[in-house]
C-alpha cells in the first residue's frame, strides 16, 4: 500500500507506509533518570462549543492515555503547557484535570507532578498574583501530587525587575511543604514570557534564577529549562545546588542531555514524550543498564520528528502531539480543545505521520494509514 502525501511546495509525492511498527513492552519505572512525559488532553468531539468556550474534555479518553504512559514506566507531568494550558484549558478545567489524573495515579500507582500557575488571572498585583499561585498550589497538595510552579503570564506583565520574582518564588517556596519543579517555559513556547526572572537578557535572568534556588534549595526539587539551548542548559545544571536535578525540557537536544558527560545529566520532562513514549522507555532502560550507545541509537533518530513537531511558532506542537495520538489509536478522533487542531498546515501534518511511521511509532500502521488518508481526502487530497 502507498499513500499520496502534499509536500510544501504543493506537489504531492507517494510515500510507501512501514509495514511493522517498533515493538516495546511496558515496564516498571527507571532507575538511571527520573523521566516526566508532560500529557495533552482529549477534547470531546461532540460538545457544542466555540473557540471561546470553556474546555470541553473527554475524561475516559484523557485519563487512559495517562495509563498508558504510566504502564511503560514514566512519570506524567499533568496540566502543563502540553495540555494546553492558556491555550483551550483554563483553571477551571486544569484544576479538574488535576484531580482526576491525581485519583488514577494513586490507583494505578503512577508518578505525577502537575503545573501550578496564575492562568486564572488576567492581571493584577504583586498580591493577586501570589494568591492565585496559591490557591493553584492548595488544589495540587490536597490531591497528594508533586507542584510544578509555571512561569506565570501575569507575573511577566507585572514584575519591574528580578526582585518582584525573587518576592513571589521565594514566599511561594517558604511555605511549600514539599520540593517543587520550578519550570522556566522560554518566549519561543509562549511569547507573553518574554523578559522572565527580571531581564530579556538570557545571562541576567539565570542569575535571578539560580538565586531564587540557592535562597530556598531544600524546597527545589529541580528546575524544568524550556529554552532550546543545550549549552546554556548544561552551564546551568552544572551550578545547581546539590541534590537539585535538572529536567530537561529541551525538545530538540534531549537525547545528548539526558545522555549527559563525565560532570552530569539531566533528567527530563518533555512534551516530546507524549508520542515517543515506547521508545523512549526502552531508550531510558538502556541507560538503567549503562548502555549509553544502545540509549542513544534508539532515541538520536526521533529528533528530527521532535524538531519539526516544534518548529516554530513553537506553541503549535500540540497539534502534531494529537494529530499523532489520534493516528496511534489513543483517540477516536482528531479535534482539540479551541479549534487548535486547525493550527498546523496539512504538508506540515502530512510530514509529521511520515516521519512517526518511518520510527514505527504507530502500533497499528493499517490503522494510521487509513485515518491519515481520511484527513487528506478531507483536505481534497484524493489517494
Amino acid at each position: 500500500m502507498t499513500i499520496r502525501l502534499p509536500s510544501p511546495d504543493g506537489t504531492l509525492r507517494t510515500y510507501e507506509p512501514r509495514p511493522e511498527p517498533f515493538r516495546s513492552s511496558s515496564g516498571t519505572a527507571f532507575t538511571s533518570r527520573t523521566v516526566f512525559s508532560a500529557a495533552h488532553v482529549v477534547a470531546d468531539p461532540y460538545a457544542d462549543v466555540s473557540p471561546d468556550s470553556p474546555a470541553a474534555v473527554d475524561w475516559d479518553a484523557t485519563l487512559a492515555f495517562r495509563r498508558h504512559l504510566w504502564a511503560h514506566g514514566l512519570g506524567v507531568a499533568e496540566a502543563m503547557d502540553t495540555a494546553q494550558r492558556g491555550m483551550g484549558l483554563d483553571w477551571a478545567g486544569a484544576a479538574e484535570l488535576i484531580r482526576r489524573s491525581a485519583a488514577e495515579a494513586k490507583a494505578v500507582g503512577g508518578r505525577l507532578a502537575c503545573g501550578v500557575g496564575t492562568d486564572q488571572l488576567t492581571g493584577g498585583s504583586l498580591k493577586d498574583i501570589r494568591a492565585a499561585y496559591e490557591e493553584q498550589l492548595a488544589v495540587v497538595a490536597e490531591a497528594g501530587a508533586q507542584a510544578i510552579l509555571m512561569a506565570s503570564r501575569a507575573l511577566a506583565a507585572t514584575a519591574t525587575g528580578p526582585e518582584d520574582y525573587q518576592e513571589i518564588y521565594g514566599h511561594l517556596l517558604r511555605q511549600s511543604d514539599e520540593p517543587v519543579v520550578l519550570h522556566w517555559l522560554g518566549p519561543m513556547f509562549d511569547p507573553a514570557l518574554e523578559g522572565y526572572w527580571g531581564s530579556a537578557d538570557l545571562d541576567a535572568a539565570t542569575e535571578v534564577f539560580l538565586d531564587v534556588i540557592a535562597a530556598h534549595p531544600d524546597k527545589v526539587d529541580g528546575i524544568k529549562i524550556s529554552l532550546l539551548d543545550a549549552g546554556r542548559e548544561i552551564d546551568l545544571r552544572r551550578r545547581l545546588p546539590a541534590g537539585v536535578r535538572c529536567y530537561t525540557g529541551d525538545d530538540f537536544h534531549y537525547p545528548e542531555l539526558i545522555a549527559g558527560d563525565e560532570r552530569g545529566f539531566s533528567h527530563a520532562l518533555l512534551g516530546i514524550f507524549d508520542p515517543l513514549a515506547p521508545l523512549a522507555a526502552r531508550a531510558v532502560r538502556h541507560l538503567d543498564t549503562g548502555d549509553v550507545s544502545g540509549f542513544r541509537e534508539l532515541l538520536d533518530p526521533t529528533v528530527e520528528l521532535s524538531r519539526h513537531l516544534f518548529q516554530a511558532p513553537t506553541r503549535f506542537y500540540k497539534t502534531g502531539v494529537v494529530l499523532l495520538a489520534w493516528l496511534a489509536g489513543h483517540q477516536s478522533h482528531f479535534s482539540m480543545l479551541g479549534g487548535l487542531q486547525s493550527a498546523r498546515s496539512l504538508p506540515h501534518l502530512a510530514r509529521a505521520y511520515e516521519l512517526a511511521d518511518g520510527l514505527g511509532l504507530f502500533p497499528d500502521p493499517g490503522l494510521a494509514e487509513s485515518r491519515m488518508k481520511t484527513l487528506l481526502t478531507l483536505y481534497g487530497v484524493q489517494q
